[in-house]
């Protein structure tokens, strides 16, 4: 009588050659490095390759980021503005970085360059920042905001006209 184990075989022959293969469009690797870079603290936003600003907002996450994909091999060039006061070689490399780990991680690729070009700094956030400061500022010593001295000021203006009248 046979047993179960009689019936396996001794050997058993491994299939070496790939007899599939998978592909990417270039915009999935584009989406995938822009959402990258996008996540890097410090990174104000995209830019076109001519040097125009693009938001991190932008719905297209493509943009800014050109890709070169082999049979298992990509390289890949991101365009981007940086945040004033953040250290540029410490984000671009925080960039290259990411960018690489979620390309392979998510592909299997392996990335052989990410070249980062920085096309300038964006004062947006240092903006925003002594914008809110001055409000709170104004808010604190309990004065009007500037717009709304701007219209403070024409009954003002008025107010020494009454003056002038009831003295005379």
């Amino acid at each position: 009588m046979a047993t179960k184990k009689d019936n396996l075989p001794l050997t058993v022959d491994n299939d070496t050659e790939q007899t599939s293969s998978i592909t990417y469009a270039n915009e999935v690797v584009a989406t995938i490095a822009g959402v990258a870079a996008g996540e890097v603290e410090g990174i104000a936003g995209m830019c076109n390759v001519s040097g125009g600003i693009l938001s991190k907002k932008a719905n297209n996450v493509t943009r800014g980021v050109k890709v070169e994909i082999g049979t298992e091999e990509a390289s890949v060039d991101v365009y981007l503005n940086v945040e004033y006061g953040t250290p540029i070689q410490k984000a671009a490399q925080d960039v290259q970085e990411n960018i690489r780990k979620s390309i392979e991680s998510m592909t299997g690729l392996h990335v052989v360059r990410v070249d980062v070009h920085v096309q300038g700094v964006s004062f947006e956030k240092e903006n925003n920042t002594l914008t809110a400061g001055r409000e709170k500022a104004v808010l604190e010593a309990g004065t009007p905001a500037p717009k709304a001295e701007a219209k403070a000021e024409k009954p003002a203006e008025e107010q020494p006209a009454e003056e002038t009248q009831t003295e005379a």
